[in-house]
């Protein structure tokens, strides 16, 4: 992984499940790694629903100050320069679609000048309402591009459907995820899959999910 790693996609595509175990991964290669919770969309489902898990793997997060409370207020104002110099590794959790990729913007020209070491992964799940075919995916992918005035580098396939999905469910979306990838003209970085599920198909390398969103646990 690089040292600044961003995670966006569609409402329920998994971004923030895939940005939690991207962080434990890195963790777990032995880095000091950082969080951000910039998720100014969904008050219910976030990065900062993980804080435990985040404390107990050394993992420091950076939230809104009014993540976990009945608040919702779409604005954020982080250090992000000293974040990054202090760390080896952040991940940067993105809300969803390009309503949340304007909270992104405002970094955008500390993480454009560090191109070098930084990736945009774009999370896709073709069981989810309007990303279900290629076309569909693509075209909310540039509209996080716009609004967040950066450019992904890779496309992580997340398609599941939840605590039923099966190996076969993710093999069947290979083709989509290929075909996204070769039309955005991006590589396809992972293809997750959850703990204890055999998979014997999955392009790019594969991202085992050992936590699950916290309505499955």
């Amino acid at each position: 992984m690089k040292k600044i790693n961003i995670i966006t996609g569609h409402y329920g595509s998994g971004k923030t499940t895939v940005s939690v175990n991207a962080a434990l991964k890195a963790s777990r290669e032995a880095q000091k790694v950082s969080i951000v919770d910039l998720d100014i969309v969904n008050p219910y489902f976030r990065t900062s629903d993980f804080s435990d898990i985040f404390k107990e793997n050394n993992i420091e997060l950076y939230a809104p100050v009014y993540a976990g409370t009945n608040l919702d207020i779409p604005a954020v104002n982080f250090d992000m320069e000293r974040i990054v110099s202090d760390s080896g590794c952040v991940i940067v959790d993105v809300g969803g679609d390009d309503s949340g990729a304007y909270a992104l913007g405002q970094y955008a020209s500390l993480f454009n000048s560090m191109r070098e070491q930084t990736d945009m992964f774009y999370v896709i799940n073709c069981y989810r309402y309007l990303t279900k075919t290629p076309a569909e995916a693509i075209e909310l992918m540039y509209e996080i591009e716009n609004a967040s005035r950066m450019k992904h580098t890779g496309i992580i396939n997340n398609s599941s459907l939840g605590a039923e999905t099966s190996a076969e469910d993710i093999e069947k979306s290979c083709k989509f995820a290929e075909e996204t990838a070769r039309i955005a003209n991006l590589p396809l970085i992972y293809t997750t899959y959850r703990k204890g599920v055999d998979i014997s198909v999955s392009p790019g390398e594969e991202l085992e999910l050992f936590i699950k969103p916290i309505w499955e646990m």
